[in-house]
């Protein structure tokens, strides 16, 4: 457990508090979800990121993607799904506890969808439009 870290702190009585869980990770709704259903998978170990895990962590992260997917089928029938990762804050993370973003995505919530996390870098995005 490290101080300071907002998923450390998680625990099952918080708002956003684990949802599901096998022995080396966890489910939770993102506090500040992108769309209806946006889940986190986090490891209970603090590691900084993906390459901080060991192999059984990273196998018990992809299982809860899964199960969180089943959870979003269930509940909101999302018509697609981006998985992503931030490792290291020249990538975007902000919080340097590792965490997978599962978001269910819905047709019509972008208009032009293409690309997906291509848009992390907007002006690479669309390799289609030929720029």
């Amino acid at each position: 457990m490290e101080q300071n870290c907002p998923f450390c702190a998680v625990n099952e009585t918080s708002e956003h508090g684990p949802m599901a869980s096998n022995a080396l990770a966890h489910i939770c709704l993102d506090g500040f979800p992108v769309s209806k259903g946006h889940l986190l998978i986090i490891p209970n170990r603090h590691a900084s990121d993906w390459f901080d895990l060991t192999s059984a962590e990273q196998q018990a992260i992809m299982e809860l993607v899964k199960q969180g997917k089943q959870w979003l089928e269930e509940r909101y029938q999302p018509d697609g799904y981006n998985i992503g990762m931030n490792c290291g804050a020249a990538a975007g993370q902000t919080v340097l506890h590792m965490h997978c973003h599962l978001i269910p995505r819905y047709a019509g919530d972008q208009h032009d969808p293409r690309g997906g996390v291509r848009w992390v870098i907007p002006e690479k995005a669309d390799y289609w439009s030929g720029r």
